[in-house]
């Protein structure tokens, strides 16, 4: 496979020995500065760039992670600064490279108007992956960290802390996604330096704007945007905090701010030694001051070697002093322009501007005067908790159905749809029959005639070009739906079971009678490649009583088209989005009530359309990251309180009212991007598809 370098590109593999990039049109790459190839995409910074896996030719194929920033800054002078900085950070990074625990900076170039960085690829698992693997109880009984291996993490990483910030440095994004243990060796290596600052520059984000994973980063982050040595080792201890409890403190950070702290020995399943105890304490402290200043400090209270300086190297903490003396950054210099860039070296890369913080982390006062809202958003929200975690296979899993009894999960694995069981987590089937990847999977909720009789069907759709109907009951496949001359990447069913709608890069939208395979007809009018669709019945305008059934589909023209279902006709065009249209959702139809369609684009924003008027209802923004999925809650059609679930490439979903554009709650997928949803029809489970080639049950909290 070869990859496309387009960091906008919703899908850049490509098969070997293509030119031109089947999904966006851009011109590919084989190597990059005749080196490096790129095999695919690890994450997506939003826009920016993305982290690609690759091989390094001149050494034997050894795997390398390519960071790339792709700037989009208005003027020239942006774009030098952002490659001044970028070379600065290069240098900076290569010394911190010289530590055994820290990847390697490999290289640092520019090309096709694009910046990378080449970084040593740390082979292993991190942690956490490592402790999913253990609560699932592969190979051995579930359990959590026991005591003697969090005192070694804590030994294994607070010298590569002191390390770091002898030389000026702060990661700012310490957690268990950030921290590997290498296979050959079993130490721990730090990684993904993105959000890490030089205390010594003059250059910092603006104030108020967090850097860091809410709930692993301490409150002078959240709050005043600035980081210390002593809000590094806030995030290694609540980083153990997890591993040792199997509480994510994200998620305590979401519905009680920082006051899970003060009694962090409450998660506790059983009492743990008193020095890593007390050691713990003081790596937890909401208080700056009374936290530890050092990462010798913590070694040695922990460990009866003192952790020996360097010759020559001398250590000092932050001093919070108006007389100016601390060599560290002050409040003062966290001022900086609007269109300068921050280079943050090896991991996410941030636009510096004033941005808001999302619904959940609203309000730029102190978190703890958030909380109280926090509560009160919490006593009238919907409350999912993740109930179990299925291994997908090896692959991401990019779309996840639900059948209507809420048993059955449906999910692609590379070129098969494989069948789960949502209360064992056990695989049911496999089902057999495309050549190539499977985008997108629907199950119908209605029993349609098939050759077999009455029964539950899904469908699956293909770079193959095909479509495919299967038996849900037994897993046969019924037939082969072709037509298409490029990939299908969206699906939808009518609500009354018979009529598939499927959305193409031919840059079409077809329409085909289930029960027969047989193409009703053939809609055309969007410019480029169509990658969502969504269907829903409902009375338009006072005037007319009669139900009839709309269409939308989105694509990578940044447009909505809304169709009549029966004729074919254009109803609406919705323009508003900067970039693609990577999902839809729409509402039931309920006369007497203005039907809405919910889109969410690669832009990251979310906008609710009302479909009687097209006009735009209400934009929303929360995601940090490309909105991948959305699903509207099918049990609450006749109530005033409809919700819907957002996925993205920031790793969370999100809850919303449809009604008010009000954030219910925040669900963090712990792991890599959420690519697809599903709502169950009682409203009770949500599923999500990652990346991480997981797929998560979550179940409303009663």
């Amino acid at each position: 496979m070869i990859c496309c370098l387009n960091p906008d590109c919703p899908n850049p593999l490509n098969s070997d020995g293509t030119k031109i990039c089947e999904t966006c049109g851009t011109p590919l790459v084989k190597f990059l500065r005749n080196r490096f190839r790129v095999i695919r995409v690890l994450s997506d910074e939003g826009g920016f760039g993305r982290t690609y896996l690759a091989e390094d030719v001149d050494k034997l194929k050894e795997l390398c992670v390519i960071k790339q920033l792709a700037p989009k800054l208005p003027g020239s002078w942006a774009l030098k600064k952002a490659m001044e900085l970028f070379q600065k950070e290069a240098t900076r990074l290569q010394q911190l490279g010289e530590h055994s625990q820290i990847p390697t900076l490999l290289a640092y170039f520019e090309q096709d108007n694009y910046l990378y960085l080449v970084q040593q690829f740390i082979d292993g698992q991190n942690l956490s992956k490592e402790l999913q693997f253990r609560r699932r109880g592969i190979g051995k009984q579930a359990r959590l960290y026991a005591e003697s291996e969090i005192k070694q993490i804590l030994l294994d990483l607070l010298p590569v802390l002191k390390y770091i910030h002898q030389r000026g440095v702060v990661h700012r994004d310490i957690k268990p996604q950030n921290i590997i243990r290498r296979k050959k060796d079993r130490r721990l290596a730090l990684i993904d330096f993105g959000s890490s600052k030089q205390l010594t520059a003059r250059v910092q984000i603006k104030a108020g704007t967090s850097i860091g994973s809410h709930g692993y980063c301490p409150i002078e982050q959240i709050r005043d945007g600035v980081a210390f040595p002593a809000s590094d080792l806030f995030s290694l201890g609540a980083t153990c905090f997890h591993l040792l409890t199997g509480t994510s403190p994200f998620k305590l950070w979401t519905e009680n701010g920082y006051n899970w702290v003060n009694d962090w020995r409450q998660y506790l399943s059983h009492p743990i030694d008193e020095q890593l105890a007390l050691v713990m304490e003081k790596l937890l402290k909401k208080d700056i001051k009374q936290r530890y200043q050092s990462a010798e400090q913590a070694f040695n209270d922990l460990s009866s070697k003192p952790l020996d300086s360097p010759a020559n190297e001398s250590y000092e903490a932050p001093i919070f002093s108006p007389s100016g003396s601390n060599k560290y950054l002050k409040p003062q210099y966290l001022f900086f322009p609007l269109t300068a860039i921050a280079i943050l070296g090896l991991g996410q890369f941030w636009y510096l501007q004033a941005q808001k913080f999302t619904t959940e982390f609203s309000s730029s006062v102190a978190v703890d005067n958030q909380t109280s809202k926090i509560n009160q958003n919490k006593q009238r929200s919907q409350k999912f908790s993740l109930a179990n975690t299925i291994s997908g296979g090896l692959n991401s899993i990019l779309s996840v159905a639900i059948g209507p009894d809420s048993r059955i999960v449906a999910s692609n694995s590379n070129q098969t749809i494989k069948l789960w069981d949502t209360q064992t987590g056990r695989e049911i089937t496999t089902l057999k029959g495309h050549k190539s990847r499977v985008n997108a999977i629907v199950i119908n909720p209605v029993r349609v005639s098939t050759p077999q009789g009455f029964g539950k069907i899904i469908a699956s759709s293909s770079e193959d070009k095909t479509i495919k109907i299967w038996n849900l009951e037994t897993g046969s496949k019924i037939r082969t739906i072709t037509g298409h001359s490029d990939s299908v990447h969206a699906l939808a069913i009518s609500p009354d079971g018979k009529i598939l709608a499927s959305g193409s890069n031919d840059k079409t939208v077809r329409l085909w009678n289930l029960e027969t395979g047989k193409e009703i007809r053939t809609i055309t009018g969007h410019s480029s490649w169509v990658r969502s669709v969504a269907i829903s019945q409902f009375s338009i305008g006072s005037e007319n009583d009669n139900d009839i059934n709309i269409l939308a589909s989105g694509s990578t023209d940044k447009t909505i088209k809304v169709w009549n279902l029966s004729t074919g006709k254009l109803i609406h065009t919705l323009k508003g989005h900067t970039q693609s249209v990577t999902s839809l959702a729409m509402s039931p139809g309920v006369k007497g009530r203005s039907p809405v369609l919910i889109s969410g684009s690669a832009d990251r924003s979310i906008k609710i359309w009302d479909l009687s008027t097209g006009e735009l209802v209400r934009n929303l923004e929360g995601h940090t990251q490309s909105i991948t999925s959305l699903a509207i809650n099918p049990a609450n059609k006749l109530s005033n309180n409809k919700t819907f679930a957002s996925g993205s490439t920031d790793r969370t979903i999100k809850i919303w009212n449809i009604s008010t554009g009000e954030l219910i709650s925040t669900l963090s997928n712990d792991g890599e991007a959420v690519s697809s949803l599903a709502y169950s029809w009682d409203g009770e489970t949500i599923v999500s598809g990652s990346e991480d080639k997981t797929i998560k049950i979550w179940r409303l909290s009663h």
